[in-house]
């Protein structure tokens, strides 16, 4: 309750309270679904009764399921996160890829935080979509500012149980990482943006406590992991494949 409460109190350092463009979210969904070629878009449902879109591809055999939470302003086929959710799917898990809430076009990230409640509970209704699915075993796949929105859930004494979280090129330190329960992967580039960078040594030292991290820079990739996907993906399977047998 009292983080909740901060984070409302930080939205005075905006002047007002900033607004998720649920229009721009629809319009990318209008965009995307029509093009998804694995995996078909599902409509998952907050506990307010507002739906979101999410692209769940099955794998019979999973050894678990993971929940892919894509980077700032974006939707869940974006970048990074499709070759996770559709690599991984042929590769012994299933993969559920889900909208976060979105602000108008050229918002920054500091201007995001107010949206930072509605994309916990995003994440987590995610999560209990793969439970109904009856995965035993959960894990959250996460970029960028979807790597924030995250910690920002794994922080809440209610947060549900996950068996891992790979987090893809968080900016800055981890916020609260006493609360992790789960190993943590903390996954970036060599080149990646200089908020990754900076803290990298911060982060390594957080998650050391937390049994079965790790830390991971991967040698010429930028942000995106552009023309790196292969060895993005070999990453995050090989630390999934450890925490989940």
């Amino acid at each position: 309750m009292r983080h909740w409460l901060a984070l409302l109190l930080s939205l005075v350092s905006f002047g007002c309270f900033a607004q998720a463009d649920y229009a721009r979210e629809q319009r990318w969904a209008d965009e995307i679904t029509p093009a998804i070629l694995v995996g078909d878009a599902v409509a998952l449902t907050l506990p307010d009764g507002r739906k979101f879109l999410g692209i769940y591809a099955p794998n019979t055999k999973a050894r678990a399921g993971v929940v892919l939470v894509h980077g700032l302003g974006m939707h869940p086929d974006w970048s990074v996160v499709h070759p996770l959710r559709s690599q991984l799917a042929e590769q012994d898990y299933a993969t559920l890829s889900v909208q976060m809430p979105v602000m108008a076009a050229g918002v920054s990230g500091e201007q995001y935080a107010p949206l930072f409640p509605e994309a916990a509970a995003r994440i987590a209704a995610a999560v209990q979509y793969l439970r109904n699915k009856g995965h035993a075993k959960i894990v959250i796949v996460s970029h960028s500012y979807g790597a924030r929105m995250t910690n920002v859930l794994l922080n809440q004494p209610d947060a549900p149980a996950i068996t891992a979280w790979v987090s893809i090129g968080i900016t800055g330190e981890y916020s609260k990482p006493a609360t992790f329960k789960a190993p943590v992967l903390d996954l970036y580039g060599e080149n990646d943006f200089p908020g990754v960078l900076e803290l990298a040594a911060k982060r390594a030292a957080a998650i050391k406590p937390v049994r079965g991290s790790a830390q991971i820079r991967v040698a010429g990739a930028d942000h995106f992991f552009q023309g790196m996907d292969n060895e993005l993906v070999r990453n995050v399977k090989l630390f999934l494949d450890r925490s989940t047998r």
